[in-house]
This record gives C-alpha cells, structure tokens and sequence, in this order.
C-alpha cells in the first residue's frame, strides 16, 4: 500500500480536510477522490481514521493518506481443477461446473475460469480476447453447468468465433440446452421468436421488446419437451433448447416469456417459486434449496477449426439437476 504524508502549514489551518488536501496533492487528488477515501478510511490522522470531509485541520498536524494497491487487471494462474471433455494442441472443452464464472471482471478477478486454464495451459491460450479473456469464444453464465470450449490459438479462435457467429445456419455448429421448467410448454416442440433487448426498468435484465425496439436483437429458440410430471397440468418438464442465435440469457428470457421459467431463475422466474409449495415436505426443501437456475448445456459440437474434423460432445446432467428433476417428479435419464 502506497502511504502519503501532508502537513498542516499555519497558512491553512481552519481549512476543510478535503480542500486543504486536494491542495497539498497540487491537483492530483480531487476532492470528490478524497472524500471517497476519507469514506474508506484511507485518511488517517496519528493513525486515527478521518470521520469527515468538513472536519478543519490544524498547523502542524500530519495526515496520512493510504492508497490501496491497484487491482492487477491481468489475471493470474490459479490450481482450480477442470473437467477436460477434450484437448488438442489448437482448443480445450471443458466441462464447467455451475457457480464457476467464465472470465474476471468486476466482484470476480479471481476464481474464474479463465484463471484455471491459464494454470492448466499456461502461455498458450489465444490472445486476441484481449488479457481479461484469453482463449474465450463464447461464455456461459455463472450458475448454468456444461460445454465450453477454448482457443489455445488465434487461427482457432478466429475459426470458432466464425462457427459461433453463423449459430450453426451454416451446418457447422450444433448447441443444446437442457433445462428445467415450470410447467409443461405445448405444442412440444416448437420455436421461440421473440426479438430480445434490454428491460425497461434494469438495464442488468433482457426482455422481449418490440421489433421496432432501437436495441432489438433478433432471437430465435428452438425448444423440445423430453420429460414431464405426471398429471393434467404438469408442475415441471425438461425440455431440450436449441440456439439459432446467442443472445444474452435468451433461454431463460424466451422460456419465461411464454409462461414456462426455468426453475430456480431468480430473476426471470422468481414468482413461479411459489408452486413448490404443492409438493410435499421433502421435495419441497430440495426445490428451495436449488439455489441457481436449472440450465445445462449438454450438447456442444463444432467442425475442428484446423483439422477440419467434426467434433461432437456431451455433458450428463448433473446431479444437483437430477435431485432436482427427482422432486418435481420429472423422470431425467442419465446421458
């Protein structure tokens, strides 16, 4: 931590401590940097931290200021163990576990995947996503498991991003989604389009706008019913979701837009939560506990952006979706 002294002259005794400082430091501080430090506690007197901004200095007196050491924007290698689907000299697939960001940024610069492969890989990862994201071609949210996969090199990661940009129009590449919901969607199997930008009132949130919206992005998903509860009116259902476009949350938004959330989706379907209260205790303290949204991606193929080689992979659902699927008496098979 870097420590800075500034002593109290007779000619600016009576001052307030955030002009006499802005002063001292010739400009280099602001008062509105200041009072933010004084705020943390950075400004100290006799080692004594500064209550407020306004309080007057007095001639002799010494304040101390700390700075806190800046956050290295670079992330770092860290030993966090990988489920490797697949790996050549060109890319890595990994199988990414739920609660696992993909890459730093701000409240996760450490921790992410991006620190695991950087461990794992070392140098090799493409660059050209720039420090923060190295390798990365597409990403999955914090709380959604499964498929992911990396470029080792820049001629791989231009040859993926390109794969991703057609989202398989050009017969390249093949996602699938399994997912949880709400209910049971009908007709079984059908598709989803609904342009998709950002929501009027949180700009953190998607929603399905109107075409004519100035940020409507085109969306479209194709989805499938593979399993459902017993009964008239199912209270849950797996369905299959595939992308031929990758927006932002677009499963978990285009699902709660036809009245199916996904099951566990705080955000998107939080109100649905409610219906846990028709099951009995015991698979009523699973589907609460479930405490991200039940969203896997179990399927991720692609042609080998060098060699040319179809490539094809799959991820079991895991097991906290199991359980889950078990409570809502939905029937998951294990592949």
């Amino acid at each position: 931590m870097e420590k800075r002294r500034y002593r109290v002259g007779a000619e600016e005794a009576g001052e307030r401590i955030d002009a006499f400082l802005a002063k001292a430091s010739e400009g280099e501080l602001s008062r509105a940097r200041i009072q933010g430090l004084i705020a943390d506690g950075a400004v100290t007197l006799a080692g004594v931290p500064i209550a407020a901004a306004k309080r007057r200095v007095s001639e002799g007196e010494e304040i101390e200021i700390g700075f806190p050491a800046p956050e290295d924007p670079e992330p770092e290698g860290e030993a966090i163990p990988l489920v490797i689907a697949y790996e050549d000299d060109e890319l890595i697939v990994v199988d990414k576990p739920a609660g696992l960001v993909t890459h730093p940024g701000p409240g996760n610069w450490t921790g992410t995947l991006v620190n695991g492969l950087i461990h794992h890989c070392g140098d090799s990862l493409s660059g050209i996503n720039g420090v923060r994201r190295p390798g990365i071609v597409h990403r999955l949210d914090k709380e959604t498991s499964g498929l992911i996969v990396v470029a080792k090199t820049d001629a791989a990661h231009k040859g993926l991003a390109a794969q991703f940009a057609a989202h398989g129009q050009d017969g390249q590449m093949r996602r699938a989604y399994n997912a949880l919901v709400w209910g049971k969607p009908l007709p079984e199997v059908s598709v989803i389009d609904a342009p998709l930008g950002r929501a009027r009132n949180d700009r953190t949130r998607r929603a399905v706008v109107s075409p004519n919206a100035p940020d409507a992005r085109h969306a479209v998903t194709h989805y499938t019913v593979l399993a459902a509860a017993p009964g008239q009116e199912p209270l849950a259902s797996l369905v299959e979701c595939r992308l031929e476009t990758g927006r932002t949350h677009q499963i978990r938004v285009h699902m709660a837009h036809i009245k199916h959330p996904l099951v566990g989706d705080g955000v998107y379907g939080a109100g649905f939560r409610t219906k846990s209260a028709k099951l009995d205790e015991g698979p009523r303290a699973v589907v609460e506990s479930f405490s991200r949204q039940a969203l896997h991606a179990a399927e991720l193929g692609f042609v080998h952006p060098v060699s040319g080689e179809p490539m094809a992979f799959r991820s079991p659902i895991p097991a906290d979706m199991r359980e889950l699927g078990a409570a809502l008496a939905v029937e998951i098979t294990s592949k």
